[in-house]
């Protein structure tokens, strides 16, 4: 009987009930929105550079990534890669040979990072091949082809089938020179990554090294992301003198920031039910103060006022459960369908560039988070409901039935 009175009683002043419903539902939908688009910048930013680079893991030689040295390769590189690459979990590999020197037009002058790679290993790792906006992807057989960015080509002043020269420090301590033609221009949502990255075949840069295929670097495609550790942990007892490493390792600014994104969302939404607390103690309370004369009687013919709190405090769940059931399905059909869509910000897409997010947003919240948020809600609503309910409770029968 308890249960129905307490819903019956928030009824009684439909437009008070409706107005914090109300408030509670878009209040929580806004919230939820909110965090579903950082919780997607976070997402899009770490995708962006798992896809376009960076990989789910990477193996070097001890000490690479502190002293970036052309004499600092894999040793048997070719047999760790083809080894990795039947390891279970793995979806693809690819072998690069990573040189930094300078690049050279009539123009200008620039020091870039260039990257050597099998094209049709490195296509099912990354999709530097899906940002190509002139020209084409290493398609044909011709020797020393090479792909730069948007970026270096303006700095550069380069077009298609133009001429570069990249000078590095070879093997042997010599400076060697390597005379390339321009097959084809990319240009990504980073703008850091794109000033400095160049691709040139593999086999053409060992031919000017005059060396045999070498491998710095071994970039790994996992079939799942979920299978991060079990697989970074198994290539570690597996190559234990090589230098194997996470993405979240060696881009932890990159994890710092999506770890931030999500944080910034429980914050986020946790203030709202904050605000949200407010209100509902203050519709409470007037509630209670509306129905002094009611209670006073409830409770001058017997009513225990452990019965009378507990009144109270059904009350204040029914309608903050009402409220928020209410705001966390809306925001999860508008979460489904805007994901769906993807939120297009080209308008600012140098800004989104800036921080490597992609242009098109896909906002997403996990499932456990709508899970929190039932239970947030829940204690929220037994802590609005404290002061109401133990002001009623301490109302003098005799007093209170003399209100009108």
């Amino acid at each position: 009987m308890l249960l129905s009175l307490a819903w019956k009683n928030i009824w009684r002043n439909k437009k008070r009930s409706l107005i914090i419903l109300l408030a509670i539902a878009f209040g929580l939908w806004g919230g939820l929105m909110s965090g579903a688009i950082m919780m997607g910048m976070g997402e899009s930013i770490v995708d962006t550079a798992i896809n376009r680079d960076l990989s789910h893991i990477q193996i070097h030689q001890k000490g690479f990534t502190k002293n970036k040295e052309i004499e600092n390769y894999i040793p048997d590189g070719i047999a760790v890669l083809k080894s990795t690459a039947q390891t279970a979990g793995v979806k693809a590999v690819s072998g690069r040979t990573i040189i930094y020197g300078i690049a050279a037009s009539p123009a200008s002058t620039f020091g870039v990072k260039i990257i050597g790679i099998d094209p049709e290993d490195a296509k099912k790792v990354t999709s530097i091949q899906q940002s190509i906006i002139d020209g084409g992807y290493f398609g044909s057989k011709r020797k020393n082809q090479i792909v730069i960015s948007q970026k270096l080509a303006r700095r550069l002043n380069l077009k298609l089938h133009a001429k570069i020269v990249l000078s590095f420090q070879g093997l042997n301590g010599a400076i060697d020179y390597f005379a390339c033609r321009v097959i084809g221009i990319y240009k990504t949502v980073s703008a850091q990554f794109d000033e400095r990255h160049v691709f040139v075949r593999q086999d053409d840069l060992c031919r000017i090294l005059n060396s045999p295929p070498i491998i710095h670097e071994i970039a790994i495609r996992l079939q799942s992301a979920s299978l991060l550790n079990q697989t970074h942990q198994l290539l570690q007892e597996r190559y234990k003198t090589l230098d194997v490493q996470t993405w979240l390792r060696i881009a932890p600014e990159i994890a710092f920031l999506s770890k931030t994104m999500e944080s910034f969302t429980y914050l986020f939404v946790a203030i709202i039910l904050f605000a949200l607390l407010f209100g509902i103690t203050n519709t409470m309370l007037m509630s209670v103060l509306d129905r002094t004369r009611e209670l006073g009687v409830l409770i001058a013919i017997g009513m225990k006022k452990s019965r009378v709190f507990l009144m109270i405090l059904l009350e204040t769940i029914y309608l903050s459960i009402t409220g928020g059931l209410g705001g966390i399905f809306l925001g999860w059909l508008s979460i489904a369908y805007v994901s769906r869509q993807g939120i297009n910000l080209s308008a600012v897409a140098s800004s989104m560039g800036s921080f490597g997010a992609s242009a098109v947003l896909n906002p997403f919240l996990p499932g456990f988070m709508y899970i929190m948020l039932t239970v947030m809600i829940i204690i929220a609503a037994n802590i609005a409901a404290i002061y109401p309910a133990w002001k009623a409770t301490h109302l003098q029968p005799s007093e209170a039935i003399r209100t009108y």
